[in-house]
């Protein structure tokens, strides 16, 4: 999602309903995975969850090899990313850094709590990255100079899509990790984007202030089916399926862009399975709708005439080519095979 003059601006689902061929959600395009879809199902949503957690904060301890009290649940990322922007404003923290193109709600959840964005990560008092970045699927360059300085600003990295990386490496080593807050999302690893459920594991040092976010959350802050979901993903069967799917995934992506670039769209390089791609007249998306095919405006990500794609199956990508030719697009390429 992104904001534009206010607005909130997403993928996905729309007044429509679900398209057909979604290209413009991140969602894992294999999922749902399997054995967490039957955690979810098997949820017992007619009980309020365990308040404190138990089972699901020492799976989660256990899955990161963290100590207790570095764990800190959410409703959702979106959720802790407007409880992180409060509790820094609560500290004195007046300034926010975010990435030039990013997920809107890192700058929307820092305003409605009154941190004024900021140029240089330097001069912030909480700076957000992601990696892979969205909506470039890229690398994140704008780090802090210091990580490790004792006033360094509070650095929260999103790590929202580094489950579907499938080439490149992250920018920060073991050590660097453990002196940042890192948010992870499981659902769109899991093809379960309907499914809310995110948490943070804070730096090594940062029990207290990972103690006082879990004290600004309400009670129940995840209900049962995002608590299943959560306790899933820690699972080795789960996470054997994730590692699976990458290289089908990667072969749907190779066959992805060389069929839009034989069209004559301009791709750009992404480490994760969605890019963002030019093409060489204007998209008419509202007729792509009607055609049961959703693009994503990458315009309120600050990338007018560019549009996001997530990488999707070979009957999905064939329907986005043929109404792309319907529109007068390019019709002198050949087909690429499954």
């Amino acid at each position: 999602m992104s904001s534009t003059a206010g607005q909130r601006v997403h993928g996905g689902t729309d007044g429509l309903g679900a398209a057909p061929y979604d290209f413009s959600t991140n969602s894992h395009p294999a999922g749902p995975c399997p054995q967490a879809l039957a955690a979810v199902q098997a949820a017992d949503a007619t009980r309020y969850p365990d308040p404190a957690y138990t089972r699901l904060r020492a799976a989660l301890v256990a899955f990161h090899g963290v100590v207790p009290g570095r764990i800190v649940l959410a409703s959702s990322a979106s959720e802790f990313i407007f409880r992180l922007s409060a509790w820094v404003a609560r500290q004195g923290g007046r300034h926010v850094h975010v990435p030039a193109h990013a997920y809107g709600d890192y700058l929307h959840g820092a305003q409605a709590w009154g941190l004024e964005p900021v140029a240089s990560p330097d001069a912030a008092d909480l700076v957000w990255a992601c990696e892979p970045s969205s909506p470039l699927g890229q690398a994140h360059t704008d780090w802090p100079r210091r990580l490790d300085h004792p006033q360094a600003p509070l650095l929260a990295l999103d790590c929202a899509y580094a489950p579907l990386r499938l080439q490149g490496q992250p920018t920060l080593g073991t050590a660097q990790l453990e002196r940042v807050w890192r948010l992870y999302s499981p659902n769109k690893s899991l093809g379960l984007t309907g499914v809310r459920a995110a948490y943070a594991v804070a730096p090594a040092d940062a029990q207290p202030a990972a103690a006082a976010l879990d004290a600004l959350a309400p009670s129940w802050v995840i209900g049962a089916h995002g608590e299943a979901m959560l306790r899933a993903w820690t699972e080795p069967g789960v996470q054997q399926w994730l590692q699976a799917s990458l290289d089908p995934l990667r072969q749907w992506k190779a066959r992805q862009l060389e069929l839009l670039q034989g069209l004559g769209w301009d791709c750009q390089p992404s480490d994760s399975h969605y890019f963002c791609a030019r093409t060489p007249q204007a998209l008419d998306l509202g007729a792509l709708r009607a055609a049961g095919i959703k693009l994503r405006d990458a315009t309120s990500f600050g990338l007018p005439g560019w549009y996001r794609l997530g990488t999707l199956p070979p009957q999905a990508q064939d329907a986005l080519a043929a109404a792309w030719r319907a529109q007068g697009g390019d019709n002198t390429h050949p087909p690429v095979p499954v």
